[in-house]
């Protein structure tokens, strides 16, 4: 347990994880980590991960994490990374960076991570969903809390950027401004400098606030569905045998599935393919669509094939979903 507020951590205290990049919004969460976890009877740490994507990042890792000492964060450290390919730039980069954070959590024992996403990014976030038309959980935005067990939170949620920025000005604290962030080759950094400022400028100011309430409804909605969905899927699930191989295969009641409404039946059947061994981020809407017509329109069509070798076909009164 903490120590009396005000008193220092003591050595067995939990450890909490500032991951910063030395921008404006992770440099202003690494100094409020470090005012306010020895009030709160916490261990304050950093990390930094560096991308290796442009020239001399190991020189600018080495300034976070003397700058992360300097505020007395303790331990600091920072991590050189491998980015792929896989997914773009942004979302390689983003699971590079994610990996790192997870074992140096792991690693130092950490109780959590701090990451310094404000509202802006949750604005951008919810612009980005909406483009790709992938539905409420994707308009969702990013949760306060994620990753297993919690480890993850984003205290400066419903904080704007410029806030931020002024913070760090205040402190007279150094930033470094990421040339990725103006590169017009990343979406993201599109969404930031030409969509949000085109919406503003034709709706009034707001949208960002907006976007970001919209956010927190789509989270509850998303919420309340997927726990519907998880009860419905019980109900459904005839029998979940092993297939051919001792391959996953999960069988699902045709009746049953056409008596859920549509929001909580495509939860269902994405849940089932995941199962049975598709994996969850190339598993989109026009799959489930797909497979919900073996449902809704069914007419004797053949097998559907999923990712992850994965194929759902129709027998009968049951939805058979196997890998093979």
């Amino acid at each position: 347990a903490p120590g009396p507020r005000g008193s220092a951590p003591r050595d067995d205290a939990p450890l909490v994880l500032a991951a910063c990049s030395g921008g404006a919004d992770s440099m202003a969460l690494a100094s409020a980590l470090a005012f306010e976890a020895p009030r709160a009877g916490l261990r304050a740490g950093g990390v930094t991960v560096d991308h290796g994507l442009q020239q001399g990042s190991e020189v600018r890792a080495a300034e976070v994490t003397d700058r992360m000492r300097a505020l007395g964060l303790a331990p600091v450290e920072a991590i050189a990374v491998s980015v792929g390919r896989g997914g773009g730039p942004e979302a390689a980069a983003r699971d590079a960076r994610y990996a790192a954070l997870d074992a140096a959590a792991e690693r130092h024992g950490a109780a959590a991570v701090l990451l310094g996403h404000t509202r802006d990014d949750q604005a951008e976030t919810v612009l980005l969903g909406l483009a790709r038309g992938s539905g409420t959980r994707s308009l969702s935005g990013m949760a306060w809390v994620s990753g297993a067990g919690g480890r993850y939170r984003r205290p400066f949620l419903q904080l704007d950027r410029h806030t931020v920025r002024e913070a760090c000005l205040a402190q007279s604290l150094p930033v470094w401004d990421d040339p990725h962030n103006v590169d017009p080759s990343y979406t993201r950094s599109r969404v930031r400098h030409e969509a949000l400022p085109i919406l503003e400028k034709a709706l009034g100011k707001g949208v960002v606030e907006a976007l970001a309430r919209t956010a927190q409804l789509s989270r509850d909605d998303a919420d309340a569905l997927d726990a519907w969905a998880a009860r419905a899927e019980a109900d459904v699930m005839t029998t979940a045998p092993a297939a051919a191989g001792g391959a996953q295969a999960v069988h699902l009641d045709t009746v049953g599935l056409h008596g859920l409404p549509t929001a909580v039946r495509r939860r269902v059947l994405r849940r089932a393919a995941i199962a049975a061994g598709a994996p969850a981020g190339s598993l989109f809407a026009r799959h489930i669509e797909e497979v919900d017509r073996l449902i809704t329109g069914w007419r004797g069509q053949r097998a559907i094939n999923l990712p992850g070798r994965v194929e759902v076909r129709r027998e009968g009164g049951r939805l058979v979903i196997r890998q093979g």
